[in-house]
């Protein structure tokens, strides 16, 4: 199987073809054995696609938004233990890349079908700068979801393995919660991130983003990962932080979002739709023998 990796700020993804990866029986099995760091390519996730607007993967991808945007291509996000991740910002800015690599796009914009909602990406400059339109942020428990009676689910309480927190809940078409702290540290995500991830209220797990506001411009984030645990950054992560900081009032609307990979720059509008701009790399081409 032919696969090309690529990293976002180190959240590091491969991307298949559908031609390629076929259509296994076990893809879970599938997925986990060729993430591994030790056994297989490695990475914290596979994109597959570009799906085309004739297939019909392609069709049922898009039929999940109710919108009468036409994307051009639909793509499928797997987490290294086989979920489905419904969008990432990093994979969407890779995935954008690997496209203008393959010459399937140029420097215009274009839309990408996810099952998280459709984005729509641009290659400002190869590798140093992709957009990508994420969507509009919600903190309504029904959409993120969040168990219990509807509200915006903001500043609330919880206490987790003997500690109290403070979190706030917001979905761009995934679930993330976010735990505002004095003080972050990969250690703090390593020992709450997987008790956040799991907790009885968020009905879909989630996305954990401990964060330290560090400006009204800027905050720093680390984060635990549904599906893959302990990464150096995250597009969907960043921007629902981003939002967060600003909604409670600690942050404007243009936020750097500094992570242990590096920085990603997001801009929310008065609708709270977001936008973020950010690196990718690519690493390498390989051969994949299963």
């Amino acid at each position: 199987m032919k696969l090309r990796k690529y990293h976002g700020l180190g959240n590091d993804y491969l991307v298949a073809t559908p031609e390629e990866f076929g259509s296994p029986s076990n893809l879970e099995q599938r997925i986990q054995a060729i993430c591994d760091r030790h056994m297989g390519a490695g990475s914290d996730g596979i994109l597959l696609g570009p799906f085309l607007p004739d297939s019909q993967e392609f069709k049922r991808i898009a039929q999940r938004s109710n919108t009468n945007e036409k994307p051009k291509f639909a793509l499928r996000i797997y987490n290294p233990d086989g979920s489905e991740a419904e969008k990432s910002g990093n994979g969407l800015r890779i995935f954008t890349q690997f496209l203008f690599d393959s010459g399937l796009v140029g420097n215009e914009p274009f839309k990408i079908a996810t099952m998280g909602g459709i984005v729509t990406s641009v290659v400002n400059e190869p590798y140093e700068d992709i957009m990508v339109q994420m969507g509009k942020v919600t903190f309504d428990s029904s959409q993120i979801p969040v168990k219990g009676e509807r509200r915006e689910v903001l500043a609330e309480s919880i206490k987790l393995g003997g500690r109290d927190f403070t979190y706030s809940a917001a979905s761009i078409g995934n679930p993330h919660c976010i735990v505002l702290c004095d003080e972050v540290s990969r250690s703090l995500a390593l020992e709450f991130g997987p008790l956040f991830e799991c907790e009885a209220r968020f009905t879909n797990k989630t996305n954990v983003q401990f964060m330290k506001v560090l400006s009204d411009q800027s905050i720093f984030i680390e984060i635990w990962e549904r599906g893959a645990g302990y990464t150096l950054a995250s597009g969907s992560s960043a921007s629902a932080a981003a939002c967060v900081a600003h909604k409670l009032g600690l942050c404007g609307q243009s936020v750097l979002v500094k992570m242990p990979g590096g920085n990603l720059e997001v801009k929310i509008d008065d609708e709270w739709n977001v936008v973020q701009h950010g690196p990718v790399k690519l690493v390498y081409d390989m051969d994949f023998y299963e």
